[in-house]
């Protein structure tokens, strides 16, 4: 569908919002006066807190996130304010994405051209587009917050770099050193891919190939799935409950 009651969006304003936020999240904010900015907040040990994407608007920002980790971030991003000034606010704009014709002053989804557009207003956009959303993310790797972006998640092997969601050179953000280092020091052993399913089995379902534990099977849409795998193990045929899986 069209209409995202599913989002909200935080307002930055003060006069060290973009500052303050250039320092935490894992992308160049600075970007944000050009178009969305896909970024992460991570823990310092480097492991996922929530996904949002960051635009300018009007004198400060806007980050539009999961309403399921809204709270979170919200409360994750006062811990870290001190005395900076910034106050953080909910917007009552109203999120809207398709893939068809966009609306004036639409933005591309800057993971995937297949993603389409996102807009931002006062209105609930009409709730026309038939896109099958589900179909898209597995077809192109979209991890989703909440299926596949979980608090175990490292961004690197949800596929961030891929997805535009990490800048490798601006400089210092929390959990950075964790992501630098996976980056330049390390060949990355598990991660999310898509993978043929026969059958279907709950997202969550744990993986299994000769008994061994292989990862966990994610979204499902048209005979694919997205996995989290642990590459060395991946070879052959793997279990998910009753279905089958093999890497494509």
């Amino acid at each position: 569908m069209n209409g995202m009651t599913d989002r909200t969006l935080l307002r930055l304003s003060g006069s060290d919002a973009q500052d303050f936020l250039q320092g935490l999240i894992t992308n160049d904010v600075t970007g944000a006066q050009n178009g969305l900015v896909y970024a992460a907040l991570l823990t310092p040990q480097g492991k996922y807190i929530a996904d949002f994407f960051v635009l300018a608007h009007g004198d400060g920002l806007l980050i539009d996130v999961a309403t399921s980790h809204s709270p979170l971030l919200a409360q994750r991003l006062a811990m870290y304010r001190l005395r900076a000034d910034v106050q953080i606010d909910e917007s009552p704009l109203k999120v809207s994405r398709g893939t068809g014709p966009a609306p004036d002053s639409a933005l591309q989804d800057p993971r995937h051209p297949a993603l389409g557009w996102r807009h931002y207003s006062d209105n609930d956009s009409a709730d026309t587009d038939t896109t099958d959303w589900d179909a898209l993310r597995v077809a192109h790797v979209i991890p989703e917050t909440g299926i596949e972006l979980t608090p175990d998640t490292y961004i690197l092997e949800a596929g961030f770099e891929r997805l535009n969601g990490v800048d490798f050179r601006k400089g210092c953000y929390v959990g950075q050193e964790i992501a630098a280092r996976m980056k330049h020091k390390t060949e990355l052993k598990k991660g999310l891919v898509q993978v043929a399913i026969t059958g279907s089995a709950p997202v969550g379902t744990d993986l299994t190939a000769d008994g061994k534990p292989v990862g966990t099977v994610f979204t499902q849409s048209g005979g694919h799935a997205l996995a989290y795998l642990r590459f060395d193990r991946a070879t052959g045929p793997m279990q998910a409950g009753e279905a089958v899986v093999h890497r494509t």
